[in-house]
């Protein structure tokens, strides 16, 4: 297990304000190198070689090439200022994991449903238990090279609401996972807003508003290819 952290992005003794997000989806979807490759620091990663012990109850079905697997949960940071600091969760994507999911999808402020459009039904799960959550999230179609699908088509195989964003990504791109988590928290701003101007919800403003606070943090601030390794 990899749990080794960067000397290169220390963190500020100022940071007070722990922001969590949250990857999900399928096994195999690109969730451990989203995290990797977006993260200021070198992510703890609780990855581990698959055997064949495993074969009974692992769905290889369309990733026969893998050969690790994430027994517990990617962690990453991104310091958005210098007090306030994102935090990384890249949840387990096989099934005998997903009992851990509903312990990390606490405190979080959404999530990133990161799919392979070969496979779209292996998302249907994170989908489900986000919404029985209430937790908000976006959908983004990890590049795998597979055959095109239309939005239309991709929100019709997700049931996917017309206002949950759907965008295109490559995890291994450090810019590409970044609009994705900049898309999440402008998301994030705009239900805040909405909840903001809705009737009988005064009391709740100034919540509404500091959710929707990372938004322009993380689009100025974000990794750079020196603190990442």
């Amino acid at each position: 297990m990899d749990s080794a952290t960067s000397d290169r992005a220390t963190l500020s003794s100022t940071a007070d304000n722990g922001l969590k997000i949250v990857v999900v989806g399928g096994f195999g979807v690109g969730k451990t190198t989203m995290v990797r490759s977006v993260s200021e620091i070198r992510p703890l990663n609780t990855e581990e070689t698959m055997t064949r012990a495993g074969e009974a109850v692992d769905d290889l079905d369309g990733v026969h090439a893998k050969t690790s697997t994430t027994v517990a949960f990617d962690f990453g940071r991104i310091s958005l200022d210098e007090r306030s600091v994102l935090y990384l969760f890249g949840a387990p994507g096989q099934e005998r994991f997903w009992f851990l999911w509903d312990r990390l999808f606490a405190g979080t402020l959404g999530a990133v449903v990161l799919v392979d459009t070969r496979r779209l039904a292996d998302s249907w799960y994170a989908i489900d238990r986000l919404e029985h959550h209430g937790t908000p999230f976006i959908v983004a179609c990890n590049d795998f090279g597979g055959p095109l699908h239309s939005e239309q088509q991709i929100r019709e195989a997700l049931d996917l609401a017309d206002d949950v964003p759907l965008v295109e990504c490559d995890a291994r791109d450090r810019s590409s996972s970044k609009y994705v988590l900049i898309t999440l928290v402008e998301h994030l701003a705009a239900l805040s807003a909405a909840r903001l101007h809705a009737p009988g919800t005064a009391a709740t403003a100034a919540a509404a508003t500091a959710a929707a606070a990372p938004a322009a943090a993380l689009a100025a601030a974000g990794p750079t290819p020196e603190s990442a390794p």
